[in-house]
């Protein structure tokens, strides 16, 4: 935190001058200016009385809000890969099980499967980037072919499987997060 720039933007929010600043505070002009270029650093007390006249405390100067993230890149991606069920799955936003719903990429070879996902909560969305899959719900066979996109709710055992010669690329979305 940068505790010099964020005073001096609650002294200009109130529309203080420095001079103003420092009469109500028994501070100098001098100090006040050091302090909001990061020159010098206050005591706890002075802060408090700075923050008290800015009309703030301590617990909400420095109750800081996170910036969220919104945009994700390839670094951001966790991926694991599962030889025996010849798949690779790319989670898309870091730590989305946080999250109400869960972005992932499941890239599935010929005769590849993701795992059997038992009955559970929340709903599941799934499109074909490429290639062609067999999506089983409680035994029952779905084609999804490029393009293809399908949607249930989790209520039975599922799962997906490529059924083509190619690559199966599939974006997977699951609420609440289950992967």
């Amino acid at each position: 935190m940068d505790l010099g720039a964020k005073i001096r933007r609650l002294r200009k929010k109130y529309g203080l001058t420095l001079e103003e600043l420092a009469a109500r505070t028994d501070l100098s002009k001098g100090f006040i200016s050091q302090l909001e270029r990061n020159l010098t650093s206050p005591s706890i007390a002075t802060l408090t009385d700075i923050l008290e006249c800015l009309g703030t405390d301590l617990r909400h100067f420095f109750n800081e809000t996170a910036i969220e993230k919104v945009v994700f890149t390839p670094k951001d991606i966790f991926t694991k890969e599962d030889a025996i069920l010849k798949n690779k799955i790319h989670w898309l936003i870091p730590n989305a099980q946080k999250n109400a719903l869960e972005p992932i990429l499941i890239i599935l070879e010929p005769d590849g499967e993701s795992m059997k996902d038992d009955p559970h909560e929340g709903e599941e969305f799934g499109y074909a980037l490429s290639g062609s899959i067999s999506l089983f719900l409680d035994g029952k066979e779905h084609k999804v072919r490029k393009n293809d996109s399908f949607n249930f709710k989790p209520t039975v055992t599922h799962y997906i499987k490529n059924t083509g010669k190619l690559q199966a690329r599939i974006l997977w979305v699951a609420t609440p997060p289950s992967f």
